[in-house]
């Protein structure tokens, strides 16, 4: 996959290189209960250093999506029967405005920013994950269904615990893990309580530069890499 800029590398000791703003990689979502890749989305860097990963994903980014294997879009399947039917995964746009994503090191989730058409702030997205994997070529995680949304007042609430609910019913989350997922899910609540970091950086102000490139989805995608850190 070709970088407008600098790219990770990491060695043997476990020193990972930080990327450059405008270095293209991928963050990409591996299968709950399964290996390979199925959510991969080329993104620009914003910055990159020992407290914050912050990436653009672009309008019109082509990504790869889950789809069931008829073709039907996965959010249009009822939920009892989403995530047991068979799966296949399928090119497609991010339509609408741009999301910029924000993770520190080692947390279990990520904060996605959202906005209206014409940059008026719609709202913060906690995404509860697995901690970041870094790679050569991005960064890799796995997705844990329960999600917080976070508005400017600075009111929250709780989001897909139907799809949370599900998914331990279907087998594709145990009840350690479950438990592990609500942990880290109150831990996000008291950032929010406290207003700590990214809500209080300003991250809501920010606007992309406007020379950079859409990146593309590279042919080799689900590559899988050698060597990760965290």
């Amino acid at each position: 996959m070709a970088d407008d800029g600098a790219t990770t590398t990491v060695e043997a000791g476990g020193s990972t290189a930080y990327w450059t703003p405008g270095s293209h990689i991928l963050w990409r979502y591996r299968e709950n209960a399964g290996a390979r890749f199925h959510i991969v989305r080329p993104v620009t860097v914003v910055r990159d250093d020992a407290d914050l990963l912050a990436v653009w994903l672009a309008p019109g980014t082509e990504c790869l999506k889950p789809a069931l294997a008829d073709g039907t879009p996965v959010h249009q399947e009822p939920l009892d029967s989403r995530y047991t039917k068979p799966r296949t995964v399928q090119r497609g746009r991010w339509f609408g405005t741009g999301v910029l994503k924000l993770a520190r090191p080692g947390e279990p989730w990520s904060v996605w920013l959202f906005w209206e058409p014409g940059w008026r702030f719609k709202n913060w997205y906690v995404n509860l994950e697995q901690p970041l994997a870094r790679w050569a070529g991005g960064v890799d995680s796995e997705d844990h269904f329960l999600d917080i949304c976070v508005y400017p007042d600075r009111s929250w609430g709780w989001r897909d615990e139907d799809e949370f609910a599900q998914a331990q019913q279907d087998g594709l989350m145990d009840a350690r893990a479950a438990e592990g997922v609500r942990e880290a899910g109150r831990a996000a609540v008291e950032t929010i309580r406290s207003w700590g970091a990214p809500f209080t950086d300003g991250w809501q102000h920010w606007r992309p530069d406007p020379s950079w490139a859409v990146p593309s989805l590279p042919e080799d995608l689900d590559r899988t890499p050698a060597h990760v850190s965290s």
